[in-house]
């Protein structure tokens, strides 16, 4: 699953683009209004975390912007402005979550993994699709009452991506870009192959299935 980064304090978009990336989430970061403008124009985002406070640009601007544009992917401002008029204006401006800086890390995951439940429709704090449960925090899925399974970092966001967007056929360039960052050296699309193998080993063949010269696809039934 792929994430926006957007902020211009370069110790902390590195030191958070680090933590989303323990968390199973691959990050491009953006430090500027100009820059951010054009990775969404080219890239498919899950998610962005933007700061207000932009050295060429206003983040609430371009927040409207976005919105106006109907970019609709979920949006949670991050940002030092800790005012309740601050919050109200990014809110009534389109931001889906706001949290202010000083922050945890644990509670930034937690409000990520919030907004894009809400997003795929799914309420409950594990994800479960076709008898496939996954737990987000611990890495780890099951098949039906089975024996919870330790995945690799790259199962994981792989799995995860297909869970959140069920029954929808996913090209391998599509599920790369999910992946992996763009400053990330690009794999070759026959990794999605081996991994998907690998998924499919674990859960079953039947729930992955091929779309030939399309893509894979996620049955939800």
């Amino acid at each position: 699953m792929k994430l926006l980064l957007v902020e211009d304090d370069a110790l902390l978009s590195e030191s958070l683009a680090e933590c989303l990336e323990e968390a199973g989430y691959s990050t491009d970061t953006a430090a500027t209004v100009q820059t951010a403008r054009a990775l969404v124009n080219t890239e498919p985002y899950s998610l962005a975390i933007l700061d207000l406070g932009l050295p060429d640009g206003s983040g609430l601007e371009l927040l409207r912007q976005w919105r106006s544009q109907r970019w609709s992917v979920p949006i949670l401002i991050l940002t030092a402005r800790d005012g309740w008029t601050d919050k109200v204006e990014g809110l009534r401006a389109g931001a889906d979550d706001y949290l202010t800086k000083p922050f945890h890390e644990e509670e930034l995951l937690a409000r990520l993994q919030a907004l894009l439940r809400r997003r795929s429709g799914t309420l409950a704090s594990v994800l479960e699709v076709n008898d496939i449960l996954l737990d987000e925090d611990r890495q780890q899925c099951r098949l039906g009452q089975g024996e919870w399974q330790t995945l690799t970092s790259t199962e994981f966001r792989l799995l995860r991506y297909l869970m959140h967007y069920p029954d929808r056929v996913h090209s391998k360039h599509h599920l790369l870009d999910q992946l992996y960052a763009l400053e990330q050296d690009a794999a070759a699309p026959n990794l999605i192959e081996v991994y998907i193998a690998r998924l499919r080993h674990r859960l079953g063949r039947e729930r992955i299935v091929t779309r030939r010269g399309e893509g894979y696809m996620l049955v939800s039934t």
